[in-house]
């Protein structure tokens, strides 16, 4: 009875640990994307403007691109 009483709080505290660390990492997750919003082609346009540049679609996909390139 002793083993069956171990293997159930073992299962029990599986379960916990795996909803504690789901839950806990998707609330870190909420906070850094509210924190360190992902960059749209709207800011690269806002961005562009403000440095005086004039934003156009080629130049707008190609920073896009160059971006997405470099995270890899």
């Amino acid at each position: 009875m002793n083993l069956g009483l171990a293997i159930f709080l073992i299962i029990v505290a599986l379960l916990v640990g795996a909803t504690a660390g789901f839950y806990g990492a998707r609330a870190y997750m909420k906070k850094y994307f509210k924190e360190n919003p992902p960059i749209s082609e709207d800011m690269i346009v806002a961005m562009m403007s403000q440095m005086g540049q004039k934003p156009s679609n080629k130049k707008v996909h190609q920073v896009m691109n160059m971006m997405k390139h470099q995270q890899k």
